[in-house]
């Protein structure tokens, strides 16, 4: 009994005509599962932090609580 002699012409491109279109399939699956997963959730929490979000009243907050040197609080 002899053994099979091993494929050794087109055997890449054997092998890519299978492995391929599966990488796409995983690689687009991925994709789309981290965009709907994790950056549109992302974006609506920003979105929703700066609707209520007020920049004078955080600033006056910092001021009063001493964080910046440059600025004296208010009443002193």
């Amino acid at each position: 009994m002899s053994l099979q002699k091993p494929m050794m012409r087109g055997l890449l491109a054997k092998r890519l005509r299978f492995h391929l279109p599966i990488a796409f399939g995983i690689a687009i699956t991925v994709a789309l599962s981290y965009k709907f997963g994790v950056t549109e959730p992302r974006k609506k929490a920003y979105a929703n932090f700066y609707k209520q979000y007020d920049a004078v009243k955080e600033f006056n907050a910092m001021r009063e609580a001493g964080v910046f040197e440059s600025v004296r609080p208010s009443g002193k």
